[in-house]
Order: C-alpha cells, then sequence, then structure tokens
C-alpha cells in the first residue's frame, strides 16, 4: 500500500477511532464547535537541524448534507516554497461528518505529492455497512472512520478509563482497505513545543510500514490534558530523517486552553 505524506500526517493526528466492540459507537461531541481552525507546522531533519517544510491546516464548519446536519471538515497540506524543489505537496482532504454520531458520510481526497496524484471519493452506507469508492463497494464494521473524521470523533474519548500502556483498538477506512490498529497510551506529561509548554496525554499509533514512514510503535503523539484534546505534536523517523508537527495556531476552540504552561 502507497502511503503518502500528507495523508500520514492526517492519519497521525487523528491517531484513533475506537473498534465497533466498544461502547464508543455512542460518542457525541463535547470538544470542538463550528468555526474551530488549527494550524500546525511541519518540520524536516535530516542532519541534525529541523527545518520548516510545511503547514497543515484542519478547519470545521457547519454544513447541510443530503438533507443532514453535518460538520464540513477540511484538511490542507502544503510544502513551503522553499521545499517545493525537493518534494512539492499540494493535499486537500475533506469529510462531512454526522453531527450526533460523529460518523462520516462522505469523504474526499485531492492530493499531488512529489507529482503523485490521486483523487478518492467515499461514500459511507452505515446502514448496510458497507462503503462506495471509485474503485468499487467494499463492507466494513460498524462505526468506521475515514481518516480525517477520526480526529474530530477521537477527540471526545474520555482517555481517564486507560492506564499507561494500555492499547487501544480502532478500525479505519483508507487506500480501499480496512486497517485494524492500535495505539498505546503512554499516559501524562509536560510537552515544550515551538508553540508553548503545555499538560499533555501522550500516545504511541501502531503504523503500517509505508513509503515514508516506518511501521510499529516508533511515532509519538501529544494532545492537550483538556477538554479540547487538541493535537499538539507528532514526532517520528521516517525513511530518511525524521519529522516534527506542532500546533501553531488556533480559532474557536470550544474550551480555553487551560493545559497551557506558558507561552514559547
Amino acid at each position: 500500500m502507497r502511503r503518502r505524506f500528507f495523508g500520514t500526517l492526517v492519519l497521525l493526528l487523528g491517531w484513533i477511532h475506537l473498534s465497533a466492540g466498544d461502547d464508543f459507537c455512542t460518542i457525541r461531541n463535547t470538544t470542538f464547535l463550528s468555526g474551530e481552525r488549527i494550524t500546525f507546522k511541519v518540520f524536516y531533519n535530516v542532519i541534525g537541524i529541523y527545518v520548516d517544510a510545511g503547514t497543515a491546516t484542519f478547519a470545521a464548519d457547519l454544513e447541510r448534507f443530503n438533507g443532514k446536519n453535518t460538520y464540513h471538515v477540511v484538511g490542507e497540506g502544503t510544502s513551503n516554497s522553499s521545499y517545493d524543489w525537493i518534494f512539492k505537496v499540494r493535499d486537500r482532504y475533506e469529510s462531512y461528518i454526522d453531527t450526533q454520531t460523529l460518523k462520516p458520510y462522505k469523504f474526499i481526497r485531492n492530493i499531488d505529492e512529489g507529482g503523485y496524484k490521486k483523487y478518492e471519493n467515499v461514500t459511507f452506507n452505515h446502514d448496510a455497512g458497507s462503503v462506495v469508492t471509485t474503485k468499487g463497494v467494499y463492507k466494513v464494521p460498524e462505526c468506521i472512520q475515514d481518516v480525517l473524521s477520526a480526529i474530530y470523533y477521537a477527540r471526545n474519548i474520555d482517555f481517564e478509563k486507560y492506564n499507561p500502556g494500555d492499547k487501544i483498538n480502532f478500525t479505519m477506512f483508507m487506500d480501499d482497505e480496512v486497517h485494524n490498529l492500535y495505539i498505546r497510551y503512554m499516559g501524562k506529561e509536560t510537552v515544550k513545543t515551538r508553540y508553548g509548554k503545555f499538560k499533555s496525554i501522550k500516545f504511541k499509533p501502531l503504523l503500517i510500514k509505508g513509503t515514508i514512514f516506518e511501521g510499529g510503535e516508533k511515532m509519538t503523539v501529544w494532545v492537550s490534558d483538556d477538554a479540547n484534546h487538541l493535537p499538539l505534536r507528532v514526532e517520528s523517523p521516517i525513511s530518511v530523517g525524521s519529522v516534527k508537527v506542532d500546533m501553531m495556531g488556533y480559532r474557536n476552540l470550544r474550551y480555553p486552553l487551560s493545559s497551557m504552561i506558558s507561552f514559547r
């Protein structure tokens, strides 16, 4: 399976969708509002120095879709102009998510990464337990999420139910496949990012080996230890060097960012 850069970044920031056997199919949104905006900087390290390689943004807005109330969430990733000659990225991901159940109805991926282009359009039929893509019809388990909707779904998980070292199973539909993965909850710690110092929740997601990221539990993710569960930092080795992704800006959070200890 060919796993590309920004798609993997979206997956990293989403980190989790719990399996249908858990009681999380009934999760309701208590963490984000329509109008929320989050910006991340992507830093690349190959010789011991992190350089600013690109930007990722995530936005959520209320929108009617096929007569239903949905959150229309959009994730976009672009490489900086000074980095384009090495690996140019122009990616856009969209998902229409039910406001009550947080299940996706539609997922759209339109990417251009280093000359590799792909368009994907996925329609979810939760009643039938299937999805329809540009390549065919696939059976999927209950509560399946797409790579983008999982970000917002996961932010509503009650992390107080877990102990350090616990595995949390998840299922996700991506690249015309159902992936059965997990994250390992690592507990809580203070993390210092380029934006500031935060009280955080720490994870190590299990990744499938791809063209850029290594498989296993080599990646680490930190999210804010407050009611927003805002993604703060992602770190991982890659095929050449390593990558670090830091939250660098936000607007219209549902709650104050009380996990922040200091600014920069």
